[in-house]
């Protein structure tokens, strides 16, 4: 049954006990006749919500459930979903329901269509319009002008938790804290496409986020000195052949 699988939905989650169950119901309409599953990474959650997962197992079959044992963010949450996902193709959403899994499908069906480029690996939402407070919103455009100068990868949105991509491709990208906001650009460095599409973006259900504007930025200017320095220093082969 798990090689039939044809999606794997992975959802990093840190105290969201109240958005959860939403989410996954929210998921299991969207893709409803598809072989799928979801793969939610508790990241060492101090609420209830790894207890809340548990509990919806039994209402949700196609759902698995990873648990940090200690705490180690966002982009480990999602690299311990993908690792252990068991579909070709993964779309990931963050945690706290703003992203709206009825993108998925489109996402989807774009990164997979018959006419796609041979080197489109992954399709990335772009939230065109989004629900955040004013403030948020301009320390997001703020740190995305920053990262498209520097880093030349085109990406408007890099910090929209929604995207589709073929697990063999990110398989391939160096890891680090933080790397969930540099897809674009570590895919670009390794010779692979991106194409971006408008997607739904919602206010958060219940909770709070986990970052500020001033947290973020000091991490960026860290990250992306780092990021600028990795793609600097690949080097392609032009592919490889067995001989």
């Amino acid at each position: 049954m798990d090689q039939a699988l044809e999606f794997s939905v992975v959802v990093p989650v840190h105290n969201e006990s109240g958005n959860v169950a939403t989410l996954i119901s929210e998921i299991a309409k969207a893709l409803d006749g598809r072989a799928y599953e979801m793969v939610f990474v508790d990241d060492a959650s101090t609420d209830d919500t790894r207890a809340r997962l548990v509990e919806l197992k039994a209402d949700y079959p196609m759902l698995r459930v990873i648990g940090h044992r200690k705490n180690a963010g966002q982009s480990r949450a999602i690299r311990s979903g993908i690792l252990a996902a068991k579909a070709p193709v993964i779309g990931t959403l963050d945690g706290d329901g703003q992203n709206d899994p009825a993108d998925l499908p489109d996402l989807y069906r774009q990164l997979t269509r018959q006419d796609a480029p041979e080197k489109l690996n992954m399709v990335m939402g772009r939230r065109a319009k989004r629900k955040d407070t004013a403030w948020k919103r301009f320390g997001s455009r703020f740190a995305n002008n920053i990262r498209k100068r520097m880093l030349k990868d085109d990406c408007d949105d890099s910090g929209c938790g929604i995207k589709v991509m073929k697990r063999a491709a990110y398989i391939q990208l160096p890891y680090f804290d933080h790397m969930h906001r540099y897809m674009p650009a570590l895919m670009r460095a390794e010779g692979l496409d991106v194409e971006y599409r408008d997607v739904n973006h919602r206010e958060r259900g219940t909770g709070k986020s986990n970052y500020t504007n001033f947290g973020r930025l000091n991490d960026a200017l860290s990250d992306l000195r780092g990021v600028t320095w990795l793609i600097r220093r690949r080097r392609h082969p032009g592919g490889a052949d067995e001989i």
